[in-house]
């Protein structure tokens, strides 16, 4: 008889991903991940040393997958490249409700006790440049703009997410490029003044 295949963290993070997807995150414990994985507790307890370590690792292993869902929305979607971000995060909440809830809702780590702390965190710095650089502002202005659609989105997103809101991708991307016009009118009306 072949030995078992050896369990792996990869093959561990997996199944914590199709478990979270069907049912939550908060469905996620030992045993079933062993139950997706069709084996014994054990091998998990040999991968990581508790349930708190593996949640750190699938964070992050949710993220890059979060991350490459926006890469393929990208280049699947024909919309303005300052709409991507904001265009497929809505999307994302609207397929993946519990991946989006367990990322940005739960374990989002990000404290705004101020509305500039957004920019604390180096990805969000980065995204408003090349923000300022698509719709061709100065990234001062171009931060707040950033930061307000980003709020906006989110709100859209959460309520998505939460099935309140039934919402398309067309309707989205109209909502979107609206209010982000109605932020570049006001700050082309303030440099005016």
């Amino acid at each position: 008889m072949p030995p078992k295949a050896k369990i792996t963290k990869e093959m561990i993070l997996n199944a914590v991903l199709d478990i979270t997807r069907e049912n939550g995150y908060e469905t996620v414990n030992a045993r079933s991940i062993a139950g997706k994985l069709q084996c014994s507790t054990r091998p998990i307890f040999t991968c990581y040393d508790n349930m708190d370590q593996l949640k750190m690792d699938f964070l992050a292993f949710a993220y890059e997958y979060y991350q490459q869902y926006v890469v393929n929305y990208s280049n699947a979607e024909h919309v303005s490249s300052y709409l991507v971000l904001p265009l497929s995060y809505i999307e994302f909440a609207r397929e993946e409700p519990h991946l989006f809830k367990l990322l940005f809702i739960n374990d989002i780590d990000l404290n705004m006790a101020e509305a500039k702390d957004f920019y604390k965190e180096p990805d969000n710095e980065k995204r408003a440049e090349h923000f300022a650089n698509d719709i061709g502002i100065g990234l001062a202005r171009a931060k707040v703009i950033f930061l307000d659609l980003f709020l906006y989105t989110h709100g859209i997103a959460v309520l998505a997410a939460d099935k309140k809101l039934a919402i398309d991708k067309k309707s989205a991307e109209g909502m979107l490029a609206n209010v982000l016009s109605a932020f570049i009118r006001q700050e082309k009306t303030e440099r005016k003044i």
